[in-house]
C-alpha cells in the first residue's frame, strides 16, 4: 500500500488529506487498528525517529510520549524504584519489562502534557507495556511490532478504536525532504546527523569532568531536541527527560518552561505529595491535575475549604514555598541540552536553580564568554557541540 486516506488534515476543514509515497513505493507503516489522523502520523513518524535513534546510540530500549509534534517525555528502559512507581501510578507488585519501564518514565516526565499522547516504542510492544498503556489516556502508538496478546490488549482501548501503527524498522527514507507552504515547495537534505559522545569533547568550562551518566543524559537531551519544535531546551536526569521547553520564541522562556517542568517532577518525589489522601474514585488524570495544582502557586484551588472534599478524603495541608525551595535546593546531577547557543548567562542562572551540573549547547554566541563565566561560577561543566538542532 502506497497511500492511506485520512479523515482530514490538521483541522476538520482541511480536506482532502492523505499520506503517500511519491515514488509509488509501499508505505513503511501499517495501520493495525483504528484510524490515525494527520497529526497522529506527524507525531508517529517524529517519535519513531527519536526512539530508534536512542536505541541505536545506547543499545537500550527506549520510549517517547509525543504531543503536537514535540516530545512531552522520552526515556531509556531503566527499572523503576518504589517512589517512581508511586509517582507514575503503577502497582508496586506489577512486573515490568524494560520497555514498560521506558514508557512509564517517558509518560511520567510530564503527565499533564502527556494526557492524550502518541506513544513510540523502539522495540516490539510486549504484554507488560500494553498493560500500562491500557490504563492511560492516549491517542495511539507506533512500534516495530506487537506481541499477539499485547495487540489484543491495545485493541480494547477506545471501544476498539485505539490507533495502532506498525513500522518497518529497516525503512530508510530518501535523503531529500520536501514540504509545501503556501503552495511553494521547500527542499532540504534530511537531518541524518549522528549524535554521540563525540559532541561532548569540546568542554569549554573550568570543570572538564563529565561522568558516563552525564554523557548518557546529555546525548539523550540532544537526540530529544533533534525532534522537538524549536526553540527548545531539555532537562534530563537518570536516563529520562524530566522537562522540555518547546516552540518558544525566546530561549530564556524555553529554559524557564522546561525548568519549571523539571522542578515539578522533582517536587512530585516529596513524601507530602506522594501521600496526598486521594479518594478512591478519583481517576488518574484528575489526580495528576490535582498534584500539578497542589505543587503550583494556587493550591487553594484543590485544597481550599470549599473544594478539597471533591478530591481528597481529608483536607491536605498546603505545600509552602519554603518547603518547596528547601527540597529543590538539594537537587543536583541534572543535565541540560539546548538546540542552539545560549545568548545570555541568565539561562545558566535558571538552569542552576533546577540542579543542573552539566550542559551541552552549540556555542557561537557573541556572549559565549559570559555564558561560560556563569557556568564557572557554579562549577557546571559545559560542552560546545558546535551544531544547531532546529526542527520545524
Amino acid at each position: 500500500m502506497n497511500e492511506i486516506q485520512l479523515k482530514y488534515g490538521c483541522n476538520p476543514n482541511q480536506k482532502p488529506a492523505r499520506i503517500f509515497m511519491a515514488d509509488d513505493s509501499n508505505l513503511p507503516v501499517e495501520v493495525l487498528n483504528g484510524k490515525p489522523g494527520y497529526i497522529n502520523f506527524l507525531d508517529a513518524l517524529n517519535s519513531w525517529q527519536l526512539v530508534k535513534e536512542l536505541k541505536e546510540n545506547t543499545g537500550m530500549v527506549a520510549a517517547a510520549s509525543f504531543k503536537h509534534v514535540s516530545p512531552a517525555g522520552a526515556a531509556l528502559g531503566y527499572p523503576l524504584d518504589r517512589v517512581l512507581r508511586k509517582m507514575y501510578h503503577i502497582d508496586p507488585k506489577m512486573k515490568l519489562s524494560k520497555l514498560a519501564c521506558a514508557y512509564a518514565r517517558a509518560r511520567g516526565a510530564d503527565r499533564m502534557s502527556s494526557f492524550g499522547d502518541w506513544i513510540a516504542l523502539s522495540d516490539v510492544c510486549d504484554v507488560s507495556t500494553a498493560k500500562i498503556i491500557k490504563n492511560e489516556v492516549t491517542d495511539g502508538i507506533i512500534a516495530p511490532g506487537y506481541e499477539p496478546e499485547a495487540l489484543e490488549i491495545l485493541k480494547t482501548k477506545k471501544k476498539g478504536g485505539y490507533n495502532v501503527v506498525a513500522i518497518d524498522p529497516n525503512y530508510v527514507p530518501v535523503s531529500l525532504e520536501h514540504k509545501q507552504v503556501y503552495g511553494i515547495t521547500f527542499e532540504q537534505g534530511r537531518n541524518s546527523l549522528k549524535i554521540d559522545n563525540s559532541m561532548l569533547e569540546n568542554i569549554v568550562t573550568e570543570n572538564k569532568t563529565l561522568t558516563d551518566a552525564q554523557k548518557r543524559d546529555l546525548v539523550l537531551s540532544l537526540i530529544t531536541l533533534k525532534y522537538t519544535q524549536s526553540n527548545s531546551v531539555c532537562y534530563v536526569q537518570d536516563g529520562q527527560v524530566i522537562g522540555v521547553g518547546a516552540g518558544q520564541q525566546s530561549r530564556i522562556h524555553c529554559t524557564r518552561l522546561a525548568g519549571q517542568k523539571a522542578d515539578n517532577w522533582q517536587l512530585r518525589h516529596m513524601p507530602k505529595v506522594l501521600n496526598l489522601p486521594f479518594r478512591d474514585d478519583v481517576a488518574k488524570p484528575n489526580r495528576d491535575n490535582a498534584i500539578d495544582v497542589y505543587i503550583g502557586d494556587t493550591p487553594e484551588d484543590v485544597i481550599g475549604n470549599d473544594v478539597w472534599a471533591e478530591t481528597f478524603t481529608r483536607q491536605p495541608k498546603p505545600l509552602t514555598k519554603a518547603q518547596k525551595q528547601k527540597w529543590l535546593s538539594k537537587v543536583t546531577g541534572v543535565c541540560l541540552g539546548s538546540d542552539a547557543f545560549f545568548p545570555f548567562g541568565d539561562n545558566i542562572e535558571r538552569a542552576h536553580r533546577s540542579g543542573v551540573t552539566a550542559i551541552v549547547e552549540a556555542g557561537g554566541s557573541i556572549r559565549d564568554q559570559q555564558v561560560i563565566d556563569t557556568c564557572n561560577k557554579y562549577g557546571i561543566a559545559m560542552a560546545f557541540c558546535g551544531l544547531r538542532l532546529f526542527h520545524h
